[in-house]
């Protein structure tokens, strides 16, 4: 018999599974940001089972994605320019499309909030920094 925990594990490692596919098709598509589906993923392993946990911490995806920001060393300039020209695409493109007037002033007013965020909360560092950043994580692990 399925339990309530066994099924919310099983929707975790689903969702894990799912955006992890997502991230690496955003490590290789230029349009899609890789960064925060290995986000969600991490997070759905870490609730889902110890081992899929560890697998994904060991893998590069995590070491390059994830530990700079959870540990909020910082994204390079060129991640923060990607990650904020397709989302303003997105953004921009709701715009357009939505014709109420209060949600098009919503969509605007979080899209500079965000903005913000990218750059005054999140440090910019160098690559060579993040390449730092790698090898000490890989030599952490």
């Amino acid at each position: 018999m399925i339990t309530i925990k066994s099924l919310r594990s099983i929707l975790f490692i689903i969702v894990g599974f799912i955006s992890f596919g997502i991230g690496v098709a955003g490590v290789v598509l230029p349009v899609l940001p890789g960064g925060p589906f290995f986000l969600i993923a991490a997070f759905c392993f870490g609730k889902s089972s110890k081992r899929l946990d560890n697998w994904f911490k060991s893998t590069s995806f995590y070491k390059d994605y994830v530990v700079r920001i959870k540990e909020n060393k910082g994204m390079t300039r060129k991640e923060k320019i990607r990650i904020n020209m397709i989302a303003d695409a997105f953004i921009i493109f709701s715009i357009i499309y939505v014709d109420i007037i209060l949600v098009k002033v919503i969509i605007i007013i979080l899209g500079i909030m965000k903005h913000y965020y990218f750059i005054k909360k999140i440090p910019t560092i160098t690559p060579e920094e993040a390449k730092i950043l790698k090898a000490a994580s890989v030599s952490n692990q």
